[in-house]
Formats: structure tokens, C-alpha cells, sequence
């Protein structure tokens, strides 16, 4: 009888993101959003709600923040059992929401951190309270892979109005300087037939991101898809620059398949499952 000194094999497992956001009861935003966006990818998608919106696609109605013991128990319930191999953080509504969320990446070391500065909803709706935003930067940008903020999320962090594609690179220059090591400032609010984005990174060269705009009505939940398709390419290996380019090109595809669809009777959703992959098994 012979024994054998072989380790055991690695298991087998899901890439698995994490998304703390809060719910869009309509569908096409938030947490909602953020988990079609990782199935479609081939990761295995979580959640720890901040808040519970009452919204469709014309506009919010109403919001209730989770308490943030609650929100802590989700994060630790998730961590603690299944593990995250990258977080998505969506919308923060209060300052003692932001602490508890930079507590647990610090605590738990989480990697991979996608911050999208949720700020207002597409329709215009103000989702975030003013006193929340400096302990953010404070707190998050620091612990974040990246931020991915739109021109107006960038224009209340940086106190000024970002107009122009010539503007945008003194714009991520200005976020890079309030703590975020990377930034990919979104640029589809500025007019004009191509959208133009901006990814910098401390010391590097800013990376410009073009494509023909998609003429729709159905933009709703955009900033939150983007920010889970990096999350999710991230958790699949992925270093930031391709991450980020893979999901620019998942999220145009999402927009093309449901430009001339009607949902609702405002701004509709993406067609998150255009072009699905099955969950990816990793070591």
C-alpha cells in the first residue's frame, strides 16, 4: 500500500462579483441591472442592498434606505460564506452607508473594487444626499479600482461644469487627485454623433474611448451596466484597460439590441441578455 503526498485538487468554482447598490424596482437599473449584467457575463452575481427606490422608467418616487447594520449583515453573510473575487458599489445614500461598505473592504481585503459614484437616475432624480458625497471621495476613492462617474456625477465632484470633449481629460485629471488610482469618465451626456470616454490612471496615458452614438430612447440603467461589466471582466482575470474595453463593447451590444424596444413610457432598459455566455468555472 503506497501513500501519496499529491495536494488536493483546487475547486472548482464561479467567478463571483458582488454588487452593494440599491434595487430599482423597474428593472432596468441598480441591483437589477448589475445582476443580469454579471449572468450574462459568466460570473456568479450577489447582492447587499443600501436602499430600496420606488422607480419605473419615467422617474423615482420614493426611496428607503436599508439601516446599515442590516447592510453590514449582508456583506458579512456573503464574504464570509462565499467569497468575491470583484465588487460593483452603486448608490450610497448616507454617510454612515459609506463607512460600512469602506469598512468591509478594508477588513475583508476586497479585491477588485468598481466604484460608480451613483448620484442622480436617468430621469433626473437627485439619489444621493449632498453631506454623503465628501465622505465617499474620503472614504471609497481610495479603495477603488476605479471610478466611473458620467459628466454630471464628475461635475459635482470637481465643482465645475465639464463641457466639451477637450475638457475631459483635465476632468480625470481632477478625479485622479481627489484619491481614485484609475477613472473612466463617461462622456455620453456631451453632444455630438460619437461618444467619446476618458480612462486614466496615475502616471499613466489617458486611454480615449470612442464609438457611433446609438440613436435610443432605452438608456436607462447604462452607468450602472457599465460598471458591473468591468467588475465582472475584472473578476474573470482581466487586467483594468481590457476590462474596461470589454465591457464598453458588451454594453454598446446592449444598447443596439433593445434601441427599438418599448418598455414603459419613459426611458427604457438595456437588452442585458443580448448575447449571454455560460458561467465560467475558475480555479
Amino acid at each position: 500500500m503506497t501513500s501519496s503526498t499529491q495536494a488536493p485538487p483546487a475547486a472548482r468554482r464561479y467567478a463571483r462579483v458582488l454588487s452593494i447598490a440599491g434595487s430599482d424596482s423597474g428593472g432596468g437599473a441598480g441591483i437589477q441591472a448589475d445582476l443580469k449584467t454579471f449572468s450574462a457575463l459568466g460570473c456568479y452575481g450577489m447582492t447587499a442592498i443600501t436602499a430600496i427606490t420606488a422607480q419605473n422608467t419615467c422617474g423615482v418616487t420614493g426611496i428607503h434606505g436599508i439601516p446599515p447594520e442590516m447592510l453590514k449583515a449582508q456583506i458579512d453573510a456573503v464574504v464570509q460564506d462565499i467569497g468575491v473575487d470583484a465588487v460593483k458599489i452603486g448608490m450610497l445614500h448616507s454617510p454612515e452607508v459609506v463607512r460600512v461598505v469602506a469598512d468591509a473592504i478594508r477588513t475583508y481585503q476586497l479585491p477588485h473594487v468598481v466604484l460608480d459614484p451613483v448620484m442622480v437616475a436617468t430621469s433626473g432624480d437627485r439619489l444621493i444626499a449632498q453631506e454623503t458625497v465628501g465622505v465617499l471621495v474620503q472614504e471609497l476613492f481610495p479603495l477603488a479600482e476605479v471610478i466611473t462617474p458620467n459628466l454630471d456625477e464628475a461635475g459635482w465632484l470637481l465643482g465645475r461644469t465639464i463641457e466639451g470633449v477637450d475638457a475631459l481629460q483635465g476632468a480625470v485629471d481632477g478625479l485622479l487627485a481627489l484619491g481614485a488610482p484609475a477613472a473612466l469618465l463617461k462622456g455620453g451626456h456631451l453632444p455630438g454623433d460619437w461618444v467619446v470616454d476618458l480612462l486614466g490612471t496615475r502616471g499613466g496615458v489617458a486611454q480615449r474611448l470612442e464609438s457611433a452614438r446609438i440613436a435610443t430612447h432605452n438608456g436607462h440603467g447604462t452607468g450602472c451596466t457599465l460598471s458591473s461589466a468591468i467588475a465582472a471582466h475584472l473578476a474573470l482575470g482581466l487586467p483594468l484597460q481590457q476590462a474596461v474595453e470589454r465591457a464598453r463593447s458588451y454594453i454598446l451590444g446592449a444598447i443596439a439590441a433593445g434601441a427599438d424596444v418599448h418598455t414603459g413610457k419613459g426611458h427604457g432598459p438595456l437588452n442585458h441578455g443580448y448575447a449571454p455566455v455560460p458561467q465560467v468555472v475558475v480555479y
